[in-house]
């Protein structure tokens, strides 16, 4: 199968599936993203952690793969999703570790090299798995508060309410747990965070308020990533002080059919969501022949506007395009364009498959890189996808720009 489908200017191996951006970071003037990785197969197996690097938002560099699967190990099954903090000068990820099932996954820590590219992963976890038989807990996330250092992680399942665990990370060989963040009991998280488990928590200080983020697990399937915008309060309890999440409003972080799992990284003044587009509506022995699965999307620069949580462009995508292409081109000659619609447009691909059609409105920005579509629009995002035949012509009826990215 032709190469001109798979994504080129996001992060995305030529084999295997990938899946949850993990580990975001900014060092040196380098960015770095780590993702869930099976290099072997189109499907979710063995996961390691893959790794790319960039100076521009744009052009990705893959790095080594790290955190392999360990036959013995606490992470024998896989290294889960988690992040990447500084502990005392060392780069540390602070995952999560399987060794069996999901309910036995347990939290875990590699301490790494300057560069992030040599990483040793220690074989005690740092915290157990929590509650009854079924419940699972997973996807650590470092957050400071007033000065000190804690760890959410996601927890449902069976027998359990969806919630946010807070663990105190002063030393991060061992999270004790503290308690509850948020529970989905609360109701403003259950009018727009309906789940069974909360997945890849992100909790964020955006001026004066505090953003969680979280993907739903639901009804044994993904449903969406949601945004919660409220207070944070430390409570004293047992003599810690332990975090409180009020959210006062919330919404649908997504449009798309296919974006789930992203994380969130503050370097300076500037907050970057990068996520995870699966792919739609390709059968197996489809994917089997692809050779491969999955996408990271762009990033995405967080703000609060008018109450809401908004995504925009980052300026360093913004500014990197290049020559005019007519508004009727060849998928194959031109796979990764921006387009700004100037008036209410129709963007149509002739011989696809997936979403080949979408309208826009003015004002809107639509990049296409392969068989990834992400459409922004007054600080909303969709994220899907569309897969062009060989012989395919993406066609604009209505004015707009559209420029080679890149």
């Amino acid at each position: 199968m032709s190469d001109h489908i798979l994504p080129t200017r996001h992060v995305r191996p030529p084999r295997g599936w990938i899946n949850d951006p993990n580990g975001l970071a900014h060092v040196d003037g380098t960015w770095h993203v780590f993702f869930q990785y099976n290099p072997a197969s189109h499907r979710h197996d063995a996961i390691r952690w893959g790794h790319a690097t960039s100076t521009n938002l744009l052009d990705w560099k893959l790095e080594p793969d790290v955190l392999v699967p360990e036959p013995e190990g606490i992470n024998a099954v896989g290294s889960w999703s988690g992040c990447l903090t500084v502990d005392d000068t060392v780069p540390t990820i602070c995952c999560t570790a399987v060794s069996t099932t999901p309910a036995a996954a347990v939290g875990a820590i590699a301490r790494g090299s300057a560069d992030l590219r040599s990483w040793e992963l220690e074989q005690t976890p740092a915290a157990p798995p929590h509650g009854e038989a079924g419940a699972e807990t997973r996807d650590p996330f470092v957050v400071w508060i007033e000065g000190h250092r804690y760890i959410i992680q996601g927890h449902g399942g069976r027998g359990t309410t969806a919630s946010i665990l807070v663990h105190d990370a002063e030393d991060l060989t061992n999270w004790p747990l503290l308690g509850e963040l948020v529970t989905v009991a609360d109701p403003v998280a259950a009018q727009h965070a309906p789940a069974d488990i909360w997945e890849c928590p992100n909790l964020v200080r955006l001026g004066d308020d505090w953003v969680l983020v979280v993907s739903l697990w639901l009804d044994g399937q993904l449903s969406g990533v949601r945004w919660l915008l409220g207070d944070l309060q430390l409570e004293e309890q047992d003599g810690n002080q332990v975090p409180r999440f009020s959210p006062r409003t919330g919404g649908v972080l997504d449009t798309g059919p296919c974006f789930y799992a992203p994380q969130l990284v503050t370097h300076e003044e500037r907050t970057l969501l990068i996520g995870w587009s699966w792919e739609l509506e390709r059968s197996d022995e489809v994917l089997a022949e692809q050779g491969w699965a999955g996408v990271l999307t762009t990033p995405r620069e967080l703000s609060v506007r008018d109450g809401r949580l908004v995504q925009d462009l980052p300026r360093e995508v913004m500014e990197a395009v290049a020559e005019r292409v007519d508004p009727s081109w060849r998928a194959a000659e031109h796979p990764c364009v921006l387009v700004r619609a100037t008036s209410a447009v129709v963007l149509t691909c002739d011989l696809a498959e997936g979403e080949s059609r979408l309208e826009l409105q003015a004002g809107s920005t639509v990049i296409l890189d392969g068989s990834l579509v992400e459409v922004f629009h007054e600080g909303s995002t969709r994220t899907t996808r569309c897969y062009p035949a060989l012989a395919a012509t993406w066609s604009v009826t209505g004015q707009a720009e559209v420029r080679v990215l890149g």
